[in-house]
């Protein structure tokens, strides 16, 4: 398994805040890295994991499942718990998924970034998934560098294996009902020109989440806004929220 050049994982040392990174499904690290950086350059500690299946090939992404995906996560935000007081979760698409089913699991998860998360259940690629399975057929074409910045490019696979996006799908059914779950604050980035998940996704978020929520629209990019002309304005979000949580967190255990 050869890893593909700028796909690799990536972490930092920081304080006693800590942020855990989660890329997109098709994607890699990449997508992700430039808020990584800004997060540990702002002194947290950082943890941003490929994947299982991702940054490589996509002969070996149709092995994987959400099963594979979310233990990862996991385990990424178990090692940041080991040595952080504090960890925000933060997610772009599939990595926003994966963050809000971690935040609905975890009562000690400080704060919530979801950034164009497909949250929203949508029956008409359920039943496209299961048309292409009966038909044989095993992959779609693919859906990632939805970017309006034409110097920008997602390092993301040309195709998509549908029976690993089956299990996303079954995972964003399954997250429903744990919406409610999440009681620790949120910061929704949306994109309201995102062409790969539904406006609905971030609308839902907001509705269905216990704790507070607070909506950032980034007007200028489209779903992989991480790496679009709002970039620095999501880093800039992040970073600001990520302090406020890990105050919030300190305040709360003093008293």
């Amino acid at each position: 398994m050869t890893v593909l050049v700028g796909a690799e994982p990536w972490s930092a040392d920081g304080g006693a805040a800590g942020v855990l990174v989660l890329h997109g499904f098709t994607g890699c690290p990449q997508s992700m890295r430039g808020l990584a950086e800004a997060c540990a350059a702002a002194g947290y500690a950082v943890e941003l994991p490929r994947l299982p299946g991702h940054g490589t090939s996509v002969d070996d992404m149709e092995t994987t499942r959400w099963d594979d995906w979310y233990a990862a996560a996991e385990s990424a935000y178990e090692s940041l718990r080991r040595r952080c007081d504090t960890v925000v979760v933060a997610g772009l698409s599939m990595g926003g998924t994966l963050a809000t089913t971690l935040a609905a699991r975890h009562d000690d998860v400080a704060g919530l970034v979801a950034i164009n998360a497909a949250i929203e259940p949508i029956g008409a690629i359920r039943d496209q998934v299961r048309d292409s399975i009966a038909g044989g057929v095993t992959r779609w074409p693919a859906i990632g560098n939805d970017v309006a910045d034409p110097e920008q490019k997602e390092l993301a696979y040309d195709e998509v294996p549908v029976a690993a996006m089956g299990s996303l799908v079954e995972a964003v059914d399954a997250l429903q009902p744990l919406l409610p779950q999440v009681r620790c604050p949120v910061l929704v980035l949306w994109s309201p020109q995102d062409h790969v998940v539904t406006n609905d996704s971030s609308r839902l978020l907001m509705e269905r989440v216990s704790g507070p929520s607070r909506l950032v629209r980034l007007e200028r990019s489209y779903h992989v806004a991480t790496l679009d002309y709002d970039r620095e304005q999501i880093f800039a979000e992040t970073v600001a929220f990520v302090a406020d949580a890990a105050k919030q967190r300190s305040s709360h255990v003093d008293a």
